[in-house]
């Protein structure tokens, strides 16, 4: 093992505290070892104007990190479990899914209110097409406005009068310690997650052997599998960036439940449903929820995308 592994990651402020987050684990178990994190910039960094609606499932927060690792520029990449490919490239793997921080989206609003209570009319920033959908699947009376930039930015812009409220990544609050200014967690009812949010993916060379040995000990099994019936959902749903897609699911002893949503970009059209498995085969239990959703309308929403 090298005395020295480098960690590539983005660098913003909440994936420089995913990476940090990692290493930490991994210090633990050898403290012996040095890391350093490399700062990569991606093509999504580099087009901060896009809304990450645009970006979603198609591995533009992630494509110039696999990059360097492939070169051994770095030895570990962490990512988001959200912004990686549902296929990753020839010679890479994912060595560890570590457990699962909280996979919820939360409401921010500047009066505090929970959801069911903005007013009518009520603007609500996001940038994703997911959490539009659903949002007004929920509340059809709430305006839904673009939102832009990293985590701080659409607070200031928040707290500056812009927005009645914003939607976030629970996780990510928490992991920047923001957790205090959540109004409300908002449930699986209301609001599906993206494909493994709240999860984190350290990915290595295939052929590094002894990185992929060291770095499997901080495995979580029950998220390994819960992310694997999410990731092939969207597989086999093929959907394409811009298509609103989510699913959620769970481990309970040898079983899985997973729950499932396609959505057409403007809302009017949104098929969901749940799959409860004892098979404790996760890519089948999501390809089976998926083929679920095409015989409930999925296959008209994602031809019309």
């Amino acid at each position: 093992m090298r005395s020295q592994i480098l960690v590539g990651s983005r660098g913003s402020g909440l994936a420089l505290a995913q990476a940090n987050e990692v290493i930490k684990s991994l210090k633990e178990l050898a403290p012996q070892l040095s890391f350093r994190v490399v700062s990569i910039k991606t093509k999504g960094d580099n087009l901060p104007e896009s809304g990450e609606n645009r970006f979603e499932g198609k591995g533009v927060f992630t494509t110039e990190i696999e990059e360097s690792l492939l070169k051994d520029n770095i030895q570990i990449a962490v990512h988001s479990m959200k912004d990686l490919a549902t296929d990753l490239p020839v010679g890479l793997k994912i060595a560890a899914v570590p457990r699962r921080a909280d996979h919820r989206d939360a409401l921010i609003s500047r009066s505090k209110e929970k959801l069911e209570g903005l007013p009518g009319g009520a603007s609500v920033g996001t940038s994703s097409s997911r959490r539009r959908t659903q949002l007004l699947a929920a509340r059809s009376d709430l305006q839904i406005e673009e939102i832009r930039g990293n985590v701080d930015t659409r607070l200031r812009k928040l707290d500056g009068g812009i927005y009645d409220a914003i939607v976030l990544a629970s996780a990510g609050l928490t992991r920047l310690g923001l957790e205090k200014r959540v109004s409300e967690f908002l449930s699986t009812k209301v609001m599906l997650p993206a494909i493994g949010q709240g999860a984190i993916a350290i990915e290595v060379r295939e052929d590094d052997h002894e990185t992929i040995e060291f770095v499997s000990r901080l495995e979580d099994d029950s998220t390994r599998r819960a992310v694997e019936a999410e990731r092939a959902f969207a597989r086999k749903l093929g959907a394409n960036c811009r298509t609103p897609i989510a699913a959620y699911a769970r481990v309970d002893g040898n079983g899985l439940a997973i729950d499932g949503m396609v959505s057409s970009r403007d809302g009017r059209m949104l098929v969901r449903s749940q799959l409860v498995t004892g098979s404790i085969e996760p890519e089948k239990a999501g390809e089976e929820l998926a083929e679920s959703l095409l015989q409930k309308g999925a296959q008209l929403i994602l031809e019309a995308a």
